[in-house]
């Protein structure tokens, strides 16, 4: 089995938040743009000149992410490599350190506290805990205090250790003195 070393990680981090920097779901942009008119093609040319920062495909096109986007997007990784490296406590860092802190799945966790002492009783194990796959992150800033992230998540472990586990999740995220921290998290 391939090792990754620590610089393909960093590469792929690169390319993912290239990624991101580039490409928003259809729904948001769809009604935010107007198509500009058609461009004519150049003398001689039959393909029209590309249109800066929209894809001709309605279903993908381009964005450029705002800083706070990144910032959201770099929480989740920083989750990610946590869990994916057996640092629960690291992993829960994402969540604001508050009384309020509400994570919603199987049951309703309040308070920083509760939810890392869950997360403990849960995951016992490293091999517990899998290996951990964030996709299809959407960010969605509604102010300059406050922003939406969706996603998906994949949890691939042996059937021994509660085997592979999907979902989707929705959190409320606020920027606070500590960088951006999760307030809510719903975890279906």
């Amino acid at each position: 089995m391939p090792c990754r070393t620590s610089r393909s990680i960093s590469q792929g981090i690169a390319a993912f938040l290239l990624c991101m920097l580039l490409v928003v779901p259809a729904a948001r942009t769809q009604s935010a743009l107007q198509p500009p008119p058609q461009a004519q093609p150049a003398p001689g040319n039959s393909i029209p000149p590309p249109r800066a920062g929209v894809s001709d495909a309605p279903d993908n096109p381009l964005h450029t992410a705002s800083r706070a986007e990144l910032d959201i997007v770099k929480v989740l990784i920083t989750q990610e490599h946590a869990w994916n490296a057996g640092d629960v406590e690291g992993f829960v860092k994402g969540y604001k350190d508050s009384p309020e802190t509400l994570f919603i799945g199987k049951q309703v966790s309040k308070g920083y506290q509760q939810i890392l002492n869950d997360y403990k009783r849960d995951y016992i194990s490293r091999s517990s805990m899998g290996n951990l796959t964030y996709a299809e992150l959407e960010v969605t800033p509604l102010n300059d205090t406050f922003a939406i992230c969706t996603g998906r998540y994949h949890l691939d472990r042996t059937k021994k250790d509660g085997g592979p586990a999907d979902g989707l999740f929705s959190l409320v995220l606020e920027k606070t003195a500590g960088g951006w921290k999760i307030v809510l998290d719903h975890t279906t």
